[in-house]
């Protein structure tokens, strides 16, 4: 029988081992959102801080529904591979960097406790886009939003990140302990920012003696983040135990890019991430706006047109030549709705970002990328199809995407077979397009439908008659025809 991975597990000689004793560090991160990204990015610079500089940083893990993460790592001691791949060859790494993991159901007291310890200097957050409650027309709370509702509700049991915070900074301020840092590592637009406006407001709901307390004394610095990282297969679990020679149930696999860029602003501390490569600046949204318009975008645009052209993974949309000349026309016009960048060649990060697509080793599925597309369109399509549209730019790779997201949201493929949406807004998007009878009410639907298409594209004829006419060839067409005409 295999062993299983342990804090004392003999390592193969190929396999990194931590640099440093994790048990000689204590806890200084509570991170909410334990999921294979947060294994592969955040926990990965935070090994390589604690290799080269020490200190109180080891994380506690917590994951907010699922109690499988907690199950996974607990009985190897938080110990877990983290294998790389790229065109060069495949690496792996054991990190030591999660000292405890727990659920929220299983585990509040302790939670709570950890996030009321002066120790916790720092809570970093990974829990997508739709995890917050965010109400995208004013920044502030979405009270329909069953986490956001819950928390008001019973403002002693939160099952949210907004109750979680709320509670922790209101016991560190009675108890005269500094505020932690709360540090937001998704894909949200100043996230930062964006982060203490929303909170501030679930406060003036909640809390409202906290409002001023969190919107001045608590620090929101924003983040970009960038590493691919597959949703885990059996076939990650496999590559693992060929690898180490132990069985590791919460293995993660990930390309060997990666890339931090942190505004540096910890009043209580940070670790050394610099470490690791993480870049620190003054102004991370030049940064934050590349990827997004960039990576993102071309993700869910390839996702989506992808997905429905019988392609299950990325790798294989961009050994699609028509599909991967539209990556390409995408990524183009993407960049050209960006400021210049110091030391940034969009050209170059184009480049990178078409090699990095087609690796080879990673199974990542077009289907996992077009969940929650009415939480990423916005940033990731809409907002830079806005400014090509205020700037006279072409308007076609992004009318495009439209047009793919509105041809997924049918829940059919070209030969009828459904599928699930796998979106916060399923139902409103599926009562919407029902009984749509064509390109133009189909459109007119999803463009209606509140806080999603800024007006001025919604309302701009240009637009809407670019993403019509490439909606009518895809349902009259199929998909693979429609993609061939684009890119013809």
């Amino acid at each position: 029988m295999t062993a299983r991975l342990s804090a004392t597990s003999p390592l193969p000689e190929a396999v990194t081992a931590p640099g440093y004793a994790p048990q000689a560090h204590g806890m200084g991160i509570v991170h909410i959102g334990l999921g294979a990204f947060h294994k592969a990015h955040q926990a990965a610079y935070t090994e390589d801080a604690l290799a080269a500089a020490g200190g109180d940083w080891r994380i506690f893990g917590v994951s907010l529904r699922s109690p499988d993460p907690a199950a996974e790592l607990t009985p190897q001691e938080g110990r877990y591979t983290l294998i790389e791949r790229g065109a060069e060859g495949t690496s792996a790494r054991v990190i030591g960097a999660i000292a405890r993991a727990a659920c929220l159901a299983d585990a509040r007291a302790e939670i709570t406790a950890a996030l009321a310890d002066p120790a916790t200097r720092i809570v970093s957050l990974t829990v997508t886009e739709k995890g917050y409650g965010i109400d995208r027309a004013t920044g502030g709370i979405d009270r329909s939003h069953p986490a956001i509702a819950h928390d008001l509700a019973h403002p002693d049991a939160p099952q949210g990140v907004a109750g979680l915070l709320l509670q922790a900074l209101a016991a560190r301020r009675a108890a005269g302990i500094p505020a932690f840092t709360v540090l937001c590592c998704d894909n949200l637009p100043e996230n930062g920012p964006m982060l203490r406006g929303w909170l501030t407001d679930f406060a003036r709901a909640a809390a409202p003696d906290l409002a001023d307390h969190i919107a001045t004394e608590v620090a929101f610095p924003a983040t970009m983040v960038d590493r691919i990282t597959p949703a885990r297969t059996d076939a990650t679990l496999a590559l693992a135990r060929q690898l180490t020679g132990l069985e590791d149930a919460a293995a993660v696999e990930t390309e060997t890019f990666r890339q931090w860029v942190i505004e540096d602003h910890f009043p209580t501390g940070r670790p050394a991430w610099e470490a690791g490569g993480a870049i620190f600046a003054t102004d991370v949204r030049p940064f934050e706006d590349m990827k997004l318009r960039m990576l993102n975008g071309a993700h869910s645009m390839l996702a989506y047109a992808g997905f429905l052209a019988g392609h299950d993974f990325v790798r294989d949309v961009m050994g699609d030549a028509a599909l991967a000349r539209l990556v390409a026309r995408h990524l183009d016009a993407a960049a050209a709705t960006l400021a210049p960048l110091d030391g940034v060649d969009f050209a170059a990060y184009a480049t990178a970002l078409t090699t990095r697509f087609a690796n080879p080793h990673l199974a990542h599925a077009t289907y996992q990328i077009a969940m929650d597309g009415t939480e990423k369109l916005p940033q990731r399509i809409l907002a830079p199809a806005l400014l090509a549209q205020a700037q006279g730019q072409p308007l076609d790779a992004f009318a495009f995407a439209t047009a793919a997201w509105m041809r997924y949201t049918l829940g059919r493929h070209d030969d009828g077979t459904a599928y699930a949406l796998r979106d916060p807004r399923e139902a409103a998007l599926t009562k919407a397009v029902s009984g749509a009878d064509g390109a133009e009410a189909v459109a007119g639907a999803l463009f209606a439908l509140p806080g999603l298409v800024p007006a001025a594209l919604a309302q701009d004829a240009t637009f809407r008659t670019a993403v019509i006419t490439r909606l009518d060839r895809m349902l009259r067409d199929g998909m693979p025809a429609a993609i061939a005409a684009e890119a013809a």
